[in-house]
């Protein structure tokens, strides 16, 4: 996985050629990269469908994350983005189904791994329940669902924590159910204002 080859763009996102995932997380190329969060609703309420890392990813492990999300090949368009959706989470979802909440640009630098990305992000307004899906194990160890309400309340700083509920997937890959009260920590670091721009994106479809 770290040799895959991305495309890779200069500061003003302009391409400038191709690199191995490795070398543009190294050097920090920008590159981009697919996002897609699901959000459903029950009894009137909004949620938000979450990922939970799988304990063995080099980036992140454990963590919560974006519904399904992944990088766009050297070869691939943004169109193509939607395979990660079926790859990570078992559910098969047509591009034409999804909502274009546009691209956000954002950078994390930790230690010697700077993630320069030009994401290409999406919303899909989703029927599936939590029993639906079906999780690549070495990408995924969990899906949860939070109320919109609260996952919005929470990364603008209007409380500190909220309740997540669904399942994990044990080394044997049996479902168990969860639930678990977290903070922001439990996420993964994208900037503040990447949640909360996303956040505001979400709020104009729903």
């Amino acid at each position: 996985m770290e040799q895959e080859l991305l495309k890779i763009f200069d500061d003003n996102k302009k391409e400038v050629g191709v690199a191995s995932r490795n070398e543009v997380h190294q050097i920090g190329y920008w590159h981009e990269v697919f996002h897609c969060w699901f959000v459903g609703r029950e009894n009137d309420i909004s949620y938000i469908y979450l990922q939970l890392r799988s304990p063995v990813k080099k980036d992140y492990p454990g963590l919560y994350d974006i519904t399904a999300a992944g990088h766009l090949l050297a070869d691939e368009n943004v169109e193509d983005g939607v395979r990660e959706i079926e790859e990570e989470l078992g559910v098969k979802v047509n591009f034409r189904e999804l909502v274009s909440l546009g691209v956000i640009d954002y950078i994390v630098t930790r230690e010697s791994f700077i993630d320069k990305e030009i994401a290409n992000v999406f919303l899909f307004k989703t029927n599936n329940r939590l029993e639906d899906f079906h999780l690549q194990k070495e990408e995924v160890a969990g899906m949860v669902k939070a109320k919109f309400s609260d996952f919005e309340a929470l990364w603008k700083g209007k409380i500190n924590q909220i309740k997540l509920s669904g399942f994990f997937v044990n080394e044997m890959g049996e479902k168990h159910l969860m639930e678990e009260t977290v903070g922001k920590n439990r996420f993964v670091p994208h900037q503040e204002i990447f949640y909360q721009t996303v956040i505001e994106k979400i709020k104009d479809q729903l």
